[in-house]
């Protein structure tokens, strides 16, 4: 078998699935929030200003004819509940003044209302500080929404779009990308020459995806490096689980993602398994970049039995707590998981209660520190939609992992020569934990 250091951590490249962003690709929630502020047309005056004169041409020498209108033209937009709530009128003032003096002065007449009215959310948004709870435009919340299994064209991987710059969170497997030897971590500072300072992550990722056979060069900032890969374009196969049987009577399964479909496929490979009866189990997920939280919770209950598996607190101090689902596969099997700084989300939550529980040790790098929930909302017609920071998550001991990740037990670092050697010291180092355990 090909390592599997070399085929999940190598394989890092640009993709469409946003876990993550979810990771980056958050953990959807389905709790939805009132619209305040989508404006939409009028036919009479709220809240504008004073109506304007009309002054009407004369010959030269004759005094100007002016006309005061009986009724104003319609001010451009309001909010959607038609005038701007009384208890609001104050508050919002300084934003339907700077509003009326854009079209009244601005110099390049007409302007783009729709664009202003999406970069008034997207600075609304921002202003929280979270840089997991953004706008996005119809386009982008299409396919951030998109399914988390199928085939895309692209070079493929799980990608954080949040913050400056386009990060790689963690890699699939079998994509173009691999060869370039992108890793983890890896910033997108410039494509084909241009440098993507400033740009939006969402428009980043256009321009890395498109049709395959196509070539596109990345400007890549990894620590204090930077150089420059090209890349061609292909149709990517976005994996769910690997699975084998090891020397020694050892299982092993690979999870990459938290779909519809995961737990299905990852019980599938699990019946296979323990079918050979082997005597210890290694769960990797490493470059896993989370997905859905239903999925989280079913796939930790195939390796624990019953009890707490994590807690979702909320801003006014509400807390859910979630039980392991009974009839769990593998929840006696001595275990192993692997880890690293891909292993994000949904991924954490497994590995966080597998840890907290006792049910096994964890080896490889500290995760990425995704432990936040984010509510996707659609926006009233067709205007897109908003993900919003609505709770995060804890351990079953009540740890937070937001910007802290999860520490293993077992540290291996995978250094630039292992990858470049086909080598996974951090796969050898959870053999050679579990041949302990099973002992």
């Amino acid at each position: 078998m090909q390592s599997k250091g070399l085929r999940t951590c190598l394989t890092v490249v640009v993709g469409i699935i946003i876990l993550v962003t979810v990771f980056g690709a958050g953990l959807g929630a389905g709790y939805f929030l009132p619209r305040l502020l989508t404006p939409v047309p009028v036919s009479g005056p709220v809240s504008c200003p004073p109506c304007p004169e009309v002054i009407v041409p004369t010959e030269e020498g004759e005094a100007p004819v002016i006309i005061q209108p009986t009724q104003c033209p319609p001010c451009p937009y309001v909010d959607a509940q038609g005038d701007t709530p009384p208890e609001y009128e104050n508050l919002f003032a300084p934003f339907w003044e700077t509003w009326d003096i854009i079209h009244e002065q601005y110099v390049d007449q007409p302007v783009d209302d729709l664009a202003l009215m999406r970069g008034a959310i997207k600075g609304m948004l921002e202003a929280l500080g979270d840089r997991h709870t953004s706008y996005m435009t119809p386009e982008e919340f299409s396919q951030a929404n998109e399914a988390l299994e199928g085939e895309y064209e692209g070079i493929g991987a799980w990608v954080d779009i949040t913050g400056d710059y386009v990060e790689i969170i963690s890699p699939m497997r079998g994509s173009p990308a691999a060869e370039a030897g992108l890793q983890p971590n890896d910033v997108i500072s410039g494509i084909n020459g241009e440098d993507m300072t400033g740009v939006p992550g969402d428009l980043v990722l256009r321009q890395i995806l498109g049709p395959a056979g196509t070539d596109v060069t990345l400007t890549i900032r990894r620590g204090d490096e930077i150089f420059d890969v090209t890349i061609t374009r292909a149709t990517i196969v976005v994996p769910t689980v690997e699975y084998e049987m090891l020397e020694d009577n050892m299982a092993y399964i690979g999870l990459y993602n938290y779909g519809e479909r995961s737990t299905e496929q990852l019980r599938s490979a699990l019946q296979e398994l323990l079918s050979q009866d082997p005597d210890g189990l290694i769960f990797d997920l490493r470059g896993n970049g989370g997905g859905f939280l239903n999925t989280a919770i079913q796939v930790v209950s195939e390796f624990i039995s019953d009890g707490v598996v994590m807690f979702e607190q909320y801003g006014d101090g509400e807390t859910f707590t979630y039980e392991a689902i009974p009839g769990g596969l593998a929840t006696e099997i001595p275990l192993v998981v692997l880890v690293d700084e891909g292993t994000a989300s949904a991924s954490e939550i497994t590995a966080g209660a597998i840890q907290d529980r006792g049910r096994g040790p964890l080896v490889g790098v500290t995760t990425f520190g995704k432990g936040s929930v984010q509510s996707w909302v659609t926006l009233q017609n067709g205007a897109g939609g908003v993900r919003v920071t609505i709770a995060r998550w804890l351990t079953p001991n009540g740890r937070q992992i937001s910007e802290v990740g999860l520490e293993p037990e077992y540290i291996v670092e995978m250094t630039p020569e292992d990858f470049a050697e086909g080598r996974d010291p951090q796969l050898e180092k959870a053999i050679e934990v579990l041949k302990e355990l099973i002992e």
